[in-house]
């Protein structure tokens, strides 16, 4: 494990977010066109690129798949000029692939950075998830409570009614019962298409999101990235690797998971430090998408960095050239 002494949160923190915001600008292009395979690659190629001008010495540990599997920032590949801190990098360059084709709110490019060695290596599995805000007394709730029993518990630390929480649900099939059991204790449900990083989120800012709490199934590299917003921003998160078939365990024992029933707290999917950036392709709860103009492109990205607990939000403006093209 690399020395959380030798990791330069403060001087890496800005490159993070220039990679976060050349990925959404990227993928702009592509906003409402009906591709998503095409607004992915984009943000990919952007991402890569910015990655490669870091003084780091990265490996993507949560990426978009094996190696043979994709053309894309894959698991194991490494990043940065080769100089510098050793680093885990945690990314997904554009959350939101299908509401960046159909523009629909709330995609998001995402990437975390931590000392080598400090983050999950979570397969490409499903992960169970519960999430919350800070400021409630640890482990409050838990994922072997009942989705209702959650509900209530979270309400009493609270000082509340149940009516008066509202938890954040993937709208699936598979969540049927979970959300009907949810509407059965009187708590409210605000349901979201794609985007569970931006769900657990909200968590974080219950008071301007109204979003008091996150459970269901996603995936598990999200929970990764995630984790690492709450880590910076507080708040608690537990996980727990779910399996369909044998393949998706032979993916965990590959990853050097050895316990496939284990509950992962925060801390245990992000062990070090770790800086987080977040930048809006299409409007959004949590931040700004991309806006054109006839002279300048605009970005709203989310930069932050738990050793401190600071929090920006960044405005970047930036001018297009004569050639219509943008100066980055």
């Amino acid at each position: 494990m690399a020395d959380s002494i030798d990791f330069k949160d403060r001087m890496l923190s800005l490159g993070l977010a220039r990679v976060s915001e050349a990925a959404a600008f990227a993928s702009a292009r592509l906003i409402g066109r009906g591709d998503e395979k095409a607004a992915d690659q984009a943000a990919v190629n952007a991402m890569r690129d910015q990655l490669n001008l870091l003084d780091i010495k990265g490996v993507v540990v949560i990426g978009e798949g094996e190696r043979d599997e994709a053309p894309m920032l894959f698991i194991g590949e490494e990043v940065g000029t080769g100089d510098g801190p050793a680093v885990d990098i945690a990314l997904d360059p554009l959350e939101g692939t299908t509401l960046t084709a159909k523009d629909m709110p709330n995609a998001l490019t995402v990437i975390a950075m931590a000392p080598r060695g400090t983050l999950l290596h979570a397969p490409d599995v499903y992960m169970d998830k519960l999430a919350i805000g800070p400021g409630y007394p640890k482990d409050v709730i838990s994922l072997e409570m009942s989705p209702a029993e959650r509900v209530y518990e979270l309400a009493r630390a609270g000082g509340v009614e149940p009516g008066d929480i509202t938890c954040c649900v993937l709208e699936r099939p598979r969540h049927d019962d979970l959300i009907a059991e949810i509407r059965s204790t009187g708590a409210s449900i605000r349901l979201i298409t794609d985007g569970d990083v931006a769900g657990v989120i909200h968590c974080a800012e219950s008071e301007i999101t109204g979003i008091d709490m996150y459970m269901g199934l996603g995936g598990a590299p999200e929970g990764v990235l995630a984790a690492s917003a709450l880590k910076c921003m507080g708040g608690q998160m537990w996980g727990r690797l779910t399996f369909r078939n044998d393949d998706e365990r032979a993916r965990a024992y590959k990853a050097g998971i050895t316990d496939l029933n284990r509950i992962y707290a925060r801390d245990d999917m992000v062990r070090a430090d770790v800086i987080f950036a977040a930048t809006g392709v299409t409007n959004g709860s949590i931040v700004q998408g991309v806006v054109r103009e006839p002279n300048f492109i605009q970005t709203e990205t989310l930069l932050m960095r738990s050793k401190t607990g600071s929090v920006r939000r960044m405005i970047w403006r930036n001018p297009i050239n004569r050639r219509g093209h943008e100066d980055n």
